[in-house]
């Protein structure tokens, strides 16, 4: 995929999952989060390249200017979306799917100074609510929803609602809409 089919592409998935998005020119110059999974691409290319000072000062840059701090080393699939990103953490070994979703204040961080896979994987199409902190090598299964303020440290099989400190997963009925979990009073704290 091109460079300008995949902006393209990241601009619609944002309108697609942001009911306040109006334009794509709105998104494309408006939204932080863009921002920063743009810059990140640019910077991931370097640290892939071994050009790992460069990466990690592009990267801190980012971070000054949009709230959202990802490292250059965190793999990360198509059509990624950070809502109100201020706040987000995303560590060296996070893996992301395609079509994930964040909310503001998440963490996808680590548990241990060991030097290896440290932090979380999300799997394809993972929605996780504002401040929910994901810990450690732990992988969450595709189309989980992780409430607002949720603490993971467990892995959760595809298809699952985790809420709570420590989060506890349940299978997620057919009828739940992602968006209405991520919004419902009870899957918060």
């Amino acid at each position: 995929m091109g460079v300008v089919a995949g902006l393209r592409e990241d601009i619609a998935a944002a309108r697609r999952r942001d009911p306040a998005a109006r334009t794509a020119f709105e998104v494309a110059v408006l939204y932080p989060g863009l921002h920063a999974i743009w810059a990140h691409r640019v910077w991931h290319a370097l640290w892939r390249r071994r050009l790992r000072f460069l990466a990690r000062a592009g990267s801190q840059i980012s971070r000054w200017l949009t709230g959202i701090e990802i490292h250059p080393g965190a793999r990360i699939g198509r059509r990624f979306f950070i809502d109100h990103g201020m706040g987000v953490v995303i560590g060296e070994t996070a893996e992301i799917g395609d079509d994930v979703m964040l909310y503001h204040g998440v963490t996808l961080g680590g548990r241990t100074r060991d030097s290896g896979k440290r932090h979380p994987t999300l799997e394809d199409g993972v929605a996780v609510g504002a401040g929910a902190k994901i810990l450690g090598p732990v992988t969450i299964g595709a189309r989980t929803v992780i409430g607002a303020n949720a603490v993971v440290t467990k892995d959760s099989p595809a298809d699952s609602v985790l809420v709570g400190v420590p989060a506890k997963p349940r299978p997620r009925g057919s009828e739940e809409h992602m968006r209405a979990l991520l919004a419902a009073p009870e899957y918060s704290i």
